[in-house]
């Protein structure tokens, strides 16, 4: 039965990619015609399914489980294009099984979109969940961000084994006492790092909440924590786990990436479990795992580095901006409002763009370029050109800054835009 599922589908898949379509269209075919691929496919995992999922850093965490898992011997299914609907999964299935529908993989890995994670679970039930944060993003989609948290309590709930949880977030540190059956683990930060990774309260109010503490119940001290981020250095940074401290470089740019590196370490040794764990191999995987596409990607233009910093809500533009010096770079800004990006842009007047103030911004783009303009104005940060198509953007920012390192921040439709444009002139990692 449905014998024709996988062959149909991997000529869809040629199809499309011949195309130039997207990259879940296939798993639409195969979703519409077979509605059990995804749970046969994935049940035979014999350490089962993983999913993370939470408003910011999902793809980056993904891929550093993924490589973690890798450097202990397991074989890993992942959905690398970061599609994270339940389409992307089954195309990014229908990329890796063999012509009986056969998937060679110890685990399933899953970057999952908080709503669509709620139809993942109810048809897959994942072994182990990681739930990051929650965060106002994408107003139009989710509503208020306790809206989001009932998301992530849902797949806890549909968890069988093990939940990952950040302590630092108080909506997700919560969820522990919404859950009955699975374990719970956590990661956490150590307490002089809280500014830096504010949650949604602390950005309202201006200032950290007074304690990372009684997030996951009564009591006036934390609950422990699996894995805790003690220092985060220029290149380096030091992890607790085990009673020890280690101390590891990090490839990744980008403070935002870096707590989350201490989340990928708590659910990859959810996944390893009891058995023999290579440390130093997990330590030295975690410092060799580099950015997801567009996710603090360095690329290199006319010799100079080109780098691309995703932005969707205000934590990650505040984060990304945090991230480099305020000057010497030469900044674009390209904002899309399509729906993967989400329609509701007012989010832009909750970051601070005072940081740009002393190089400035020589092009904004994107459908929303003039939405970006006024915002910068408010900040009297001075800008140059604004052109809302990102072809020719692209083209006169890369012309007007000859010489100088340079930085693009952009929403995920215009990152997908400049990565193919990019692509034309440079060396950029096909993700498919």
């Amino acid at each position: 039965m449905f014998s024709f599922t996988v062959p149909l589908g991997k000529l869809v898949r040629t199809l499309s990619r011949l195309r130039g379509g997207g990259s879940a269209f296939p798993g639409l075919v195969v979703e519409k015609i077979d509605p059990g691929f995804m749970q046969r496919t994935l049940a035979s995992l014999p350490h089962g399914v993983a999913v993370v999922s939470g408003t910011n850093g999902k793809t980056t965490t993904t891929k550093m489980v993924v490589e973690l898992l890798e450097s202990q011997g397991l074989k890993v299914f992942t959905n690398r294009t970061g599609s994270n609907f339940t389409r992307g999964v089954a195309a990014s299935l229908l990329g890796e099984v063999d012509w009986r529908g056969r998937l060679d993989a110890d685990v399933a890995i899953l970057e999952l979109d908080e709503a669509h994670a709620v139809h993942f679970v109810n048809k897959v039930p994942p072994r182990f969940s990681l739930l990051l944060n929650v965060l106002r993003d994408q107003l139009d989609r989710f509503g208020e961000i306790d809206k989001t948290a009932s998301l992530l309590e849902h797949i806890a709930a549909k968890t069988t084994g093990t939940v990952v949880l950040n302590r630092e977030d108080p909506r997700v540190a919560r969820i522990a006492n919404t859950v009955d059956g699975p374990a719970i683990r956590y990661f956490g930060l150590d307490e002089s790092l809280r500014s830096t990774f504010p949650n949604d309260d602390d950005m309202r109010t201006g200032t950290p909440s007074a304690k990372a503490t009684s997030n996951a119940g009564d009591g006036d001290t934390a609950p422990a924590a699996d894995v805790v981020l003690r220092r985060v250095g220029a290149q380096d940074a030091d992890f607790e786990f085990d009673g020890e401290t280690v101390t590891t470089g990090m490839k990744l740019r980008g403070v935002y990436n870096i707590f989350n590196a201490a989340a990928a370490l708590s659910l990859a040794r959810a996944v390893l479990g009891a058995g023999p764990v290579d440390t130093p191999k997990l330590v030295k995987a975690l410092g060799d795992v580099a950015p997801a596409f567009g996710r603090g990607e360095s690329l290199t233009v006319d010799g100079q580095p080109l780098e691309l910093v995703l932005v969707k809500n205000p934590s990650g533009f505040r984060l990304g901006l945090k991230s480099f010096p305020a000057g010497g770079y030469a900044t674009m800004i390209a904002i899309n409002d399509n729906y993967a990006d989400g329609r509701d842009m007012s989010w832009l007047w909750d970051v601070e763009f005072e940081s740009l103030r002393e190089d400035g911004v020589e092009v904004l783009t994107g459908v929303r370029a003039y939405d970006m303009a006024l915002r910068l104005q408010y900040d009297d940060v001075r800008f140059g050109a604004v052109e809302t198509d990102i072809t020719a953007a692209l083209h006169a920012f890369i012309d007007g800054s000859r010489g100088k390192p340079k930085r693009i921040f952009c929403t995920y439709t215009s990152m997908l835009a400049i990565r193919r444009e990019l692509a034309k002139i440079t060396i950029v990692e096909v993700v498919s």
